[in-house]
């Protein structure tokens, strides 16, 4: 049985962080992907607009991968591609049993870590409650992408797409730069989901409408789809009766939400958050299960690669110099005006004097003030000009300069000026 410090899950770009920072800090590690290529979901991310905040450069997706496949390749890490794993064992003195399935064959190895870099799959048609029949020509907006781009195969003439996450604006202006007639973006939500940016440079440069409020509700067609019926929502985002219109086309595009990657930690009875479907963690990004680490959009879904490439570098770092021993956890909790804060914990054994906190606000605010409180005590505070849901917030906070013991307790809350 081959025997590694790390083994690392998933070749995209948390993975390869992960596994080069494993790497870096001592560790003898594998990197183990289910297709037959690394780099993720980079591959078919042909746009730019990648690595702005790690390298300063508007680069795309499989540029920003490739530099990382080159550093990757330098350190002469072992990759197992068009692998998967089947199974995780714990073993009973500390560290897992992996067993894999490749080209040749079955294969168990031995790792004292895991890093967990699965990704995140998109939700689907049942999952939002479209209603009708199953014809061909409903897509979810990245396997639009994929045809598109990695096939060469325009997957529609004209379109219908539903959601404005990211995906579905970049596709937007991808499928109308290649001719296809895209008839709108559908948001059941008063507000767009996706970046700012996206919203301006891929429906507004392109005269592509954006009807928000406005949902899917039904699909037409036996064998590809002939027309979808568009209804407004109310402010629970339920069908308003008499609003319906039916609108011709011969695709529907979705973009409604994505899901992280997960089966794989619940096999191993990690924590799951509600609030952002990824494992619960703390500062050093190992779950709730000792020796099992999670990063990038496996976490919590980024908005930049920049982030998802960071988190995998802390994960890959701790998964190295991870020692077994008894944790001293406290729980880092977001209040009512955040959707979510990760990490959700703070090891109080560990050294966490640099620990990078990820969140978003539950509303648009405008003149806005991040406040820390310990114990109830303020401790720690950031004004921001205006948060967005969309737009995930990056922050640093040395947690050492604090007295902090097992029955403390940390929240982070929000506050809005009187006139914002």
């Amino acid at each position: 049985m081959r025997t590694f410090d790390t083994v690392v899950i998933g070749g995209g770009p948390a993975g390869l962080a992960a596994a080069t920072a494993a790497h870096e800090n001592g560790a003898k590690t594998l990197l183990i992907e289910r297709e037959a290529r690394l780099g993720g979901i980079l591959k078919q991310c042909i746009h730019d607009g990648f690595g702005l905040v790690r390298f300063g450069e508007k680069l795309s997706g499989p540029e920003y991968a490739e530099r990382f496949i080159d550093a990757f390749c330098k350190a002469d890490i072992p990759a197992m591609t068009l692998t998967f794993v089947t199974r995780i064992a714990p073993k009973e003195n500390g560290g897992f049993h992996v067993t894999l399935v490749s080209r040749d064959g079955v294969e168990t190895v031995e790792a004292k870590t895991l890093v967990l870099s699965t990704g995140c799959r998109e939700r689907t048609a049942k999952q939002v409650s479209i209603h009708g029949t199953r014809p061909a020509g409903v897509f979810t907006a990245g396997t639009a992408q994929h045809l598109t781009n990695l096939l060469g195969e325009l997957p529609t003439k004209r379109c219908v797409i539903l959601g404005s996450g990211d995906i579905g604006l970049i596709m937007a202006r991808r499928l109308t730069l290649e001719g296809a007639k895209v008839l709108g973006v559908y948001e059941a939500k008063p507000t767009p989901s996706g970046l700012t940016r996206n919203i301006h440079q891929c429906l507004h440069d392109y005269n592509i409408p954006l009807y928000l409020s406005h949902t899917v509700t039904r699909v037409f067609g036996d064998d590809r789809l002939t027309a979808v019926e568009i209804a407004e929502v109310d402010d629970k985002m339920q069908p308003l009766a008499g609003t319906e219109q039916i609108l011709e086309c011969d695709a529907l595009i979705l973009s409604v939400g994505l899901i992280p990657e997960n089966e794989l930690a619940e096999s191993l009875g990690v924590e799951i958050d509600p609030k952002t479907k990824g494992p619960l963690c703390n500062g050093q990004l190992m779950t709730s299960v000792d020796g099992v680490f999670s990063c990038g959009n496996a976490l919590h879904v980024n908005d930049l690669v920049d982030y998802v490439s960071e988190s995998g570098e802390c994960a890959g770092k701790n998964a190295a110099l991870y020692v077994r021993k008894k944790r001293q956890e406290i729980p880092i909790n977001a209040a009512k005006m955040l959707s979510y804060i990760v990490p959700q914990r703070l090891n109080l054994d560990a050294d966490n004097h640099e620990t990078v906190l990820y969140f978003r606000s539950r509303d648009i605010l405008n003149g806005c003030t991040l406040k820390m409180r310990i114990n109830g005590e303020e401790a720690f505070s950031k004004k921001y000009p205006f948060l967005r849901p969309p737009e995930m917030e990056r922050l640093t906070v040395d947690f050492s300069k604090y007295p902090l013991d097992a029955s403390s307790e940390i929240e982070f809350d929000i506050e809005v000026k009187a006139n914002g």
